[in-house]
C-alpha cells in the first residue's frame, strides 16, 4: 500500500485504506473516497492533488491525500 500522493498521474487505483481522525475519514467519505472505490490522480498542483473519484473531479490537500492508501 502506498499513499495517493505517490501514484502515477492517470493511473486507476483502488482505495485500500483511509487513515486519520474520524472527522477526516467522514469528510473524505462524503467526497466519495470509500474503501474499494476507484480513484485516478489527474494532477498535483502546488500542494493540492486533483483526483477523479465517483465520476467527479475533486481537489484535496496533499496532507489529506497522504491519508488515502491505494
Amino acid at each position: 500500500m502506498i499513499p495517493l500522493t505517490l501514484v502515477n498521474e492517470g493511473e486507476s487505483n483502488i482505495i485500500k485504506k483511509i487513515g486519520g481522525k474520524p472527522e477526516v475519514k467522514k469528510h473524505l467519505e462524503n467526497l466519495g473516497f470509500v474503501v474499494g472505490g476507484d480513484v485516478i490522480v489527474i494532477t498535483q498542483l502546488g500542494g493540492n492533488v486533483i483526483v477523479n473519484v465517483k465520476e467527479a473531479r475533486v481537489a484535496i490537500s496533499r496532507e489529506m491525500a497522504q491519508k488515502i492508501m491505494v
